[in-house]
């Protein structure tokens, strides 16, 4: 601080309108030594209460105080990046598990679609099963009615040609004959 103090004299001093004044330096009426007189007076005044070491140390503080702002800054910098990488991760992290859902979601599409085809096959082949064995049930059935009406005509058909060709007693012969065989297959 002093050979700050000394160098601002130094140049006051060597200074070239001080030295082109007409008359003596050192007089009160010379205005190069009274303004120089007040400038060394302001200058003392501004060391004695010691006003350049409170400058330095707000300039010390200001800089300790841009300092720590750069810090929290850096810091909280740092701590926004972290942030946003653990959402980019979250993100990325959503983003595979709704990739995976949907892939789970296509592949039980794909199996319901394939058992829902194999249950209209088994369906379809069940219901051409009923239909084919409705189909033998209606053909049999339509023997049987067929057979039963042949059996039903050819009795009318052979009663009536019995009624007109026999005569009474071969008809009471034949009934003894018919308990006879009902008496026997019964004992």
């Amino acid at each position: 601080m002093r050979n700050l103090t000394l160098t601002a004299v130094a140049a006051t001093l060597a200074a070239s309108p001080a030295l082109a004044a007409s008359g003596p330096f050192f007089s009160l009426f010379n205005s190069d030594f009274v303004v120089l007189i007040s400038f060394l007076l302001f200058v003392g005044v501004l060391v004695y209460f010691k006003v350049p070491g409170l400058l330095g140390a707000k300039l010390d503080e200001r800089a300790a105080s841009i300092r720590s702002d750069l810090d929290e800054a850096r810091r909280l910098r740092d701590e926004a990046q972290q942030v946003l990488a653990s959402y980019e991760r979250k993100q990325k992290e959503a983003q595979d598990k709704a990739e995976r859902i949907v892939a789970q979601a296509r592949r039980e599409a794909e199996q319901a679609a394939e058992e829902a085809r194999e249950d209209i096959r088994r369906s379809i082949e069940r219901r051409l099963q009923a239909a084919q064995d409705q189909i033998a049930s209606a053909e049999a059935r339509a023997v049987r009615d067929v057979r039963d009406q042949v059996i039903t005509v050819a009795t009318a058909a052979a009663r009536d040609v019995l009624a007109k060709q026999m005569s009474a007693a071969d008809g009471d012969a034949l009934i003894d004959a018919g308990i006879g065989e009902v008496e026997a297959k019964l004992h």
